[in-house]
């Protein structure tokens, strides 16, 4: 017939808040202060409270008539309020060990039911420990609203372990669901401590130190906070230094090696540490610009004086010598800039050169060499001269004059060159190559024939440039097979001739007469091995002369 709600609170009458009929189909609210406005009664009489408070947590009964009967459900409503995340509040600005204080507060506000604090270092729980952690907390309620509000303070005594530890605190409390849990921010408490122990270091951004190098000494204690004055005690220094955690040397030298040492003002600790300032020396002997004649001796010393075995190397011309160079005998060769070099491999940056620049002078020195060319058009005839500085080279000759703009050079290289000139002479010439440098002048003179008559070459003068001409080798070789063919060839037209003609001749004249064919091709031979040089040149030339004028 119709539904009604009530609460019960005990020791007190039942308050009805809400009526239904089911004939006329009307809902009446009972007046009720606290629900005014918050009620609703649907038609299946369901009951809903709206804007829940702390007061709504009571027993609501469920109550339906029927013609016959009364029927009763109560249930109990719980009411939950999650309270503000907790946080730290009056936090100790330092904390110092040996000595207990307030560390701070937790604070979390307006939950329900009521919740607990705790507290955690570095996310473990912390618990209470007579002298050391200390926890106290307290519940305020508010009358109004009904929630509480929990605090709790923390005493701690800090060890120096604590200077970076985390502290933070966790409400946990009860919802719908269960058991929650909300934790605060952490924070990181500056923990003071006395110095225990003092080091010293050295800021190098090497390894090792060497001489001009800038060496910072710096002096650590693990006190917080730490020591701001220091004693520096440094080698060859009387009396300590006394200045902040950092100290620095200039352009340090060797002597600077040795036992350095910082300690706190009151000389109660100390540490210390060795330097060695690494050093290297290097003597060259002879240095610098150095004029030796061709044929002379130089002796020459590098020597090393260093903090560690060093590696000593030589440079000639920027090329890396197998081993020390040696002079008993100067060459032009031997000329060149030389540098000493050392390294110490184990000191980054630490490497010494020295340099010699040799100088090998010599008057000049000349061969001449001539060469017919292989068609039989010109001759070459070379100059080949030694000496430094290099020799200008001039030309002359009988009847023409100067030839020297005709000449072509080769590469100076070692103190030796050639200059050559080709020339097609329609008469006999002497030509003049004169080489001249500071030093010295010198002459040397070449008989060379016409063109049109035949005479022996000489071989070219060759240095370390210029490799032999294989194919004049070769035709040479040729020439002088072609020339014994020939001869042979002749021997033995004569001798068919001569056989023709000497039929009655006895045994003993055919007998000698064999013998001279088999000596002629040796006497070709010998003619072709025979020197050809400058006397047999003037023989010919005086020949070909008296030749002209007869």
């Amino acid at each position: 017939m119709f539904g009604k709600w009530k609460y019960e609170i005990a020791n007190k009458a039942p308050v009805f808040i809400a009526f239904r009929s089911a004939t006329k189909k009307s809902v009446q609210y009972d007046d009720v202060p606290e629900y005014k406005g918050r009620l609703t009664l649907l038609e299946n009489y369901t009951l809903s409270i709206s804007n829940a408070r702390i007061g709504d947590e009571k027993r609501f009964v469920c109550m339906l008539v029927t013609e016959d009967n009364v029927f009763e459900e109560p249930t109990i409503v719980k009411v939950f309020k999650q309270p503000s995340q907790p946080t730290l509040v009056n936090q100790a600005t330092i904390l110092e060990t040996e000595q207990l204080k307030m560390l701070g507060e937790c604070i979390s506000k307006e939950g329900y039911p009521e919740g607990n604090l705790t507290w955690y270092k570095n996310a473990i729980v912390l618990k209470p420990v007579e002298g050391a952690v200390v926890i106290n907390e307290q519940t305020n309620v508010d009358k109004a609203s009904g929630l509480y509000t929990v605090i709790s303070s923390l005493e701690y005594m800090p060890t120096k372990e604590d200077k970076n530890a985390l502290f933070s605190c966790t409400m946990t409390y009860y919802g719908p669901t269960g058991r929650e849990t909300i934790r605060s921010e952490s924070a990181v408490f500056d923990v003071h401590y006395p110095t225990e122990e003092v080091r010293i270091q050295v800021v190098s951004q090497r390894n090792t130190i060497k001489e001009g190098d800038n060496i910072t000494l710096r002096c650590l204690g693990n006190g917080n906070p730490p020591p701001e004055e220091f004693l520096f005690y440094i080698p060859g220094e009387l009396e300590p230094i006394k200045g902040s955690s950092i100290h620095i040397l200039s352009d340090v030298r060797r002597n600077a090696s040795g036992e350095y040492r910082c300690s706190l003002i009151d000389k109660s600790l100390s540490d210390s540490t060795l330097i060695t300032i690494h050093y290297l020396d290097l003597s060259l002997i002879p240095s610098g610009t150095v004029t030796k004649q061709i044929g002379e001796a130089l002796p020459v010393s590098c020597t090393v004086s260093s903090s560690r075995n060093a590696t000593l190397f030589w440079l000639k011309d920027n090329t890396r010598m197998r081993s020390s160079p040696s002079f008993s005998n100067l060459h032009y060769k031997d000329a060149g800039n030389y540098i000493c070099e050392t390294t110490l491999q184990e000191v980054e940056g630490l490497k010494k050169r020295q340099t010699l620049t040799l100088i090998v002078e010599g008057k000049p020195q000349i061969k001449m060499s001539k060469r017919t060319s292989s068609d039989g058009t010109f001759k070459t005839i070379s100059c080949t001269v030694e000496g430094y500085p290099k020799p200008a080279v001039q030309w002359t000759a009988t009847g023409i004059g100067t030839l020297t703009n005709k000449a072509k050079e080769t590469k100076y290289i070692d103190g030796k060159f050639s200059s050559k000139i080709m020339i097609a002479p329609e008469d006999n010439v002497t030509l003049t190559c004169t080489a001249e440098n500071q030093l010295e002048r010198v002459v040397t003179s070449m008989n060379v024939s016409a063109i049109n008559i035949p005479e022996s070459d000489e071989p070219d003068e060759r240095n370390n440039d210029h490799r032999e001409n294989v194919n004049d080798q070769a035709k040479l070789i040729v020439g002088i097979v072609v020339g014994l063919l020939l001869a042979a060839l002749v021997a033995g037209v004569a001798y068919w001739l001569y056989m023709k003609k000497s039929k009655d001749v006895n045994g003993e004249s055919e007998k000698e007469a064999a013998q001279n064919i088999q000596n002629l091709p040796r006497t070709a031979s010998k003619h072709v091995d025979k020197d050809l040089g400058n006397l047999e040149e003037n023989k010919k030339l005086e020949e070909n002369n008296h030749k002209s004028e007869a």
